[in-house]
């Protein structure tokens, strides 16, 4: 007769057991047979489970056998999990991926394509798209992430040959980093700026103003009897010629009166507002095409480095400092948007701004287009497969509930887009209000509108210098949050790969700032917006999709949808995975996400048109353009090649055995590897481990060559 004796033996602190225990009880998913409070231990002791027969089985040999796995287990905790850290609590870790989620395409393009796209019935295809890609490819990511506490460098031990997947994301981080902190420069810039009484962009008398300044005609045109000649010349209406006056439609009203309502400016196509010369002339000193590098912008460079120091000194203890910046940066955005909103709804013209966004028209719903654009719209705000979601998702703590984090930080991602088009279109609606045009003439996205169209509206509002602060800071935050997770991505991807330098992290941050800082310089020269905008049009879009497809396919297909679900149930409590609610992820991951990004990648190849920046690149940049494309996703099928050599057997059985999951994927923690280990693919509380454990022959398998079963 067998007898299961349980013994608490005094032994170093294994970092987060106890909190791993209780979360286990408290989610249902452990049984002893014990009250929860009787489950409670110190953080210096470890629950052993050990067979023993009245027969007489050899005792010491069996101790010497689990100190000896323990101490392995012991071993490998520590060296790779103590050093790597966890998040000090949820809210850091909600904080960061909202502020990752929540950046300048909410507030900078989303209100543009809502507007585009049939107002307030875009939100229906966007809403659609949510819950059919967005969604998914965030919960699957950050459930890989957690399960396995790795980075996009090692979590694709899931299936090696894919492991080419892992590097180019971070490739693709590091092209965005570049560019990326480029326009965090530019925000800083104008930040500084507007510490002044009289916002420089105002007026047209500035030394970067040209005579197409659109305040030359404003002014000429405001005494009601002038008009502008195609000379670009303020002449006085009663000075011209019959057939002059013929000439610019302006005749006599009933009473005898000049009538100039027919008269439009000759010059208008080519009039250009004073906030658009500032960005052009005084910020950029932009150059006529992206050949023409010029010198650098001494201004800009300052501005970067500075940009760069922020990002070292907010990521030097890693997401220890990260962490506790992010309570700031990721909410101030939202305290600046209720601002400008209750500002918003005092000026005149306001309402009609956010009725022209609001405003559904239908129809629209019926070009594929919108559907496209919102496809493209929530995947790329919600930031999937490009490591971050990975990395940050990597330093959870096992049983952290993922499941609620998804969903939260979706929606709120979503409903800050939605939030943010409200606000900025009831400013731009007062600014058409002021300069007499329609709304629609003042609407712009990118850098159109933050550095060209809301300066120039900050600019009428009374105390224009204190809202022209806010918004750019505002920006300045949303931009940061981002910057932050794409360098703890790169940060993770070196510290996985390379572990002995977790200990000089601070040193080997500072060499990365560095080297790209350095590597975007050629972005502060006169021809650098150009620099900017081909980054940004070839560095993520199509690799992004692909690898998104792709991570899709090998997790619910190659690797497996049961197995998958298993992982996600030993996390966060099998309670809801078995919920028939979940059958949702499985026809998602399974079948309707990697079908429709396949769908978006096909319509969007074929639509697919040259980048451009004030007119086209030439074939020389485009060249370039596609080699930082191909630099990312080349890496694919070169490690598949690699793995598919280093493997033996045949070829199918090469391809088999680089295909299954890695002897050392699975969660990182010895106590979460062994819970694993000896659940299999259906165990997942203590009691069952114990019924197993007895089964059990002295050959199990060692913590750090555990593995799932294939089957």
């Amino acid at each position: 007769m067998s007898t299961l004796n349980i013994r608490f033996i005094q032994v170093a602190p294994i970092d987060n057991i106890e909190e791993d225990i209780e979360s286990q009880v408290s989610e249902g998913d452990v049984g002893l047979g014990l009250s929860q409070e009787s489950t409670t231990v110190r953080d210096a002791c470890i629950l052993k489970i050990e067979n023993e027969t009245e027969t007489g089985s050899d005792s010491s040999s069996a101790d010497q056998k689990d100190k000896s796995l323990f101490e392995e287990g012991k071993s490998s905790s520590e060296n790779s999990t103590s050093s790597r850290g966890t998040w000090d609590n949820k809210t850091d870790f909600l904080l960061s991926c909202l502020g990752y989620a929540v950046g300048l395409g909410n507030v900078w393009r989303f209100p543009y394509l809502c507007y585009e796209n049939g107002g307030g019935a875009f939100l229906i295809p966007y809403a659609t798209m949510l819950f059919l890609a967005g969604l998914p490819m965030f919960f699957m990511e950050l459930c890989l992430g957690q399960y396995s506490s790795s980075g996009p460098a090692t979590v694709w031990r899931i299936a090696p040959m894919f492991r080419g997947m892992g590097y180019g994301m971070v490739l693709i981080s590091a092209f965005i980093g570049l560019y990326y902190n480029v326009i965090i420069t530019y925000i800083l810039y104008y930040m500084f700026a507007s510490f002044t009484n009289k916002l420089p962009w105002i007026g047209c008398n500035n030394p970067w103003n040209t005579d197409m300044c659109n305040g030359i005609y404003d002014e000429c045109v405001s005494t009601g009897n002038k008009i502008m000649t195609v000379n670009n010349t303020c002449v006085g209406v009663d000075s011209l010629s019959e057939e002059e006056l013929d000439f610019y439609s302006i005749g006599l009203n009933a009473l005898g009166e000049i009538d100039l309502s027919n008269y439009i400016d000759p010059l208008k196509p080519k009039r250009k507002l004073p906030s658009e010369e500032y960005f052009n002339n005084a910020v950029l000193h932009e150059a006529s095409g992206i050949g023409e590098l010029g010198t650098v912008v001494w201004p800009l460079l300052s501005c970067l480095v500075f940009a760069w120091i922020i990002i070292y000194f907010c990521l030097q203890k890693g997401i220890k400092s990260s962490g506790k910046v992010v309570y700031f940066t990721a909410t101030f955005p939202y305290i600046v948007l209720v601002l400008f909103l209750i500002l918003g709804l005092t000026l005149e013209g306001s309402y009609n701004g956010i009725m022209f966004f609001l405003t559904p028209r239908w129809e629209i719903l019926y070009e594929p287009k919108v559907w496209l654009d919102a496809a493209v719209q929530i995947f790329f705000s919600l930031s999937t497969s490009w490591g971050g979601l990975l990395t940050l998702s990597s330093y959870n703590r096992f049983h952290n509930n993922c499941y609620f984090d998804a969903i939260f930080i979706a929606l709120a991602n979503c409903m800050t887009s939605v939030f943010a088009g409200v606000v900025i279109f009831s400013i731009l609606g007062f600014m058409a209000n002021e300069l007499g045009r329609e709304v629609s003439e003042v609407v712009d996205q990118g850098f159109g509108l933050a550095f060209i169209a809301y300066p120039e509206a900050l600019a009428r509002l009374p105390a224009a210098p204190v809202w022209s602060i806010l918004f750019f800071f505002m920006l300045l935050t949303l931009g940061l949050d981002t910057q932050f997770t794409i360098m703890e991505t790169v940060m993770t991807f070196i510290t996985d790969f390379f572990p002995n330098l977790r200990r000089n992290k601070p040193k080997v941050l500072l060499a990365s700032c560095t080297m790209m800082c350095l590597a975007s310089l050629i972005c502060v020269t006169e021809a650098g917006v150009y620099w900017v905008s081909l980054l940004d049009s070839y560095s993520a879009s199509f690799v992004m999709l692909t690898f998104a497809t792709m991570e899709c396919l090998i997790v619910s297909w190659v690797y497996g949808y049961e197995r998958f679900k298993e992982d996600i149930s030993i996390m966060i409590g099998s309670a809801r995975v078995n919920n028939k609610l979940f059958n949702y992820w499985r026809v998602c991951w399974c079948f309707i996400t990697p079908a429709l990004l396949s769908f978006v990648q096909v319509y969007s190849f074929v639509n697919w048109s040259a980048p451009s920046y004030n007119g086209g690149f030439p074939t020389w940049a485009h060249t370039i353009g596609w080699l930082i494309t191909g630099s990312t996703i080349i890496l694919v099928p070169i490690f598949i090649v690699v793995e598919l050599h280093n493997a033996s057997g045949t070829f199918l059985q090469r391809l088999k055995l680089i295909s299954a999951p890695a002897a050392d994927w699975g969660p990182l923690k010895y106590e979460h590897r062994a819970l694993v280990r000896k659940s299999g693919s259906s165990v997942s509380t203590i009691s069952d481990l114990v019924e197993r454990e007895k089964g059990q022959t002295s050959g199990s398998t060692e913590p750090n060559k555990a593995s799932h079963d294939p089957t």
